[in-house]
């Protein structure tokens, strides 16, 4: 019955229709380790289109993250690639690896196995880390890169100064990946410009439970 009445599972159902409106496909490729990359591909390419593959950051999904760029990337003139990394939304893998390494490679395959073998690359957050990766190991693959809100040249000075304040490992996992409302709530604020008002408890636990269900770290 929760679930029937969840609010996070409703809007995902949303997404999903949204996905499919702007011409996306869910699309399943297994990996020779056995993982699978779940990405959301274009129901009739385009060669006429550069293709932009878009991959999302930390704790989030392809279609959390990305929703809310479709139409005007689309507009823009882009054939639209919206994987979900592995271990987060739909993609999955069998080995002990969480390097961004192994994610630029497995995008990569998935990427090649949809017969896209040259192509642009968004990323945001840790997105950028594994975006950056990818044009590093895959030049001949990746044409352009942008990073969004990627620290890939944070140094510890950055730190020391005050840009991501925790004492330990511990402390920096309960915010990145908060099981209290509290903690979401810090999160938001460290990661939003203008982190909304009002974050109801309610609703901060459904998406705890419903939205992150399936997140492995």
């Amino acid at each position: 019955m929760a679930r029937c009445l969840s609010f996070t599972a409703a809007r995902d159902r949303c997404y999903d229709r949204s996905f499919s409106a702007a011409g996306l496909r869910p699309t399943a490729t297994v990996l020779g380790d056995g993982g699978t990359v779940h990405c959301w591909a274009p129901k009739s390419p385009n060669p006429a289109r550069p293709p932009l593959l878009l991959i999302h950051g930390f704790g989030a999904n392809a279609k959390w993250q990305w929703a809310g760029y479709l139409r005007p990337l689309l507009r823009s003139g882009f054939d639209l690639y919206v994987p979900d990394l592995l271990f987060f939304g739909g993609s999955e893998a069998p080995g002990p690896d969480r390097s961004e390494v192994y994610q630029a490679r497995c995008l990569t395959a998935a990427m090649e196995a949809l017969g896209v073998r040259r192509f642009g690359v968004v990323g945001n957050s840790y997105g950028g880390f594994v975006a950056y990766r990818m044009a590093a190991i895959f030049p001949e693959a990746v044409e352009k890169v942008v990073l969004l809100a990627a620290g890939v040249c944070v140094e510890e000075r950055d730190l020391a100064a005050g840009l991501f304040v925790v004492s330990n490992v511990a402390e920096a996992a309960s915010i990145l990946l908060p099981q209290r409302p509290d903690k979401l709530r810090q999160l938001v604020r460290l990661s939003f410009c203008n982190p909304p008002r009002v974050m109801p408890s309610c609703c901060i636990w459904d998406y705890i439970q419903v939205g992150w269900q399936n997140l492995v770290v």
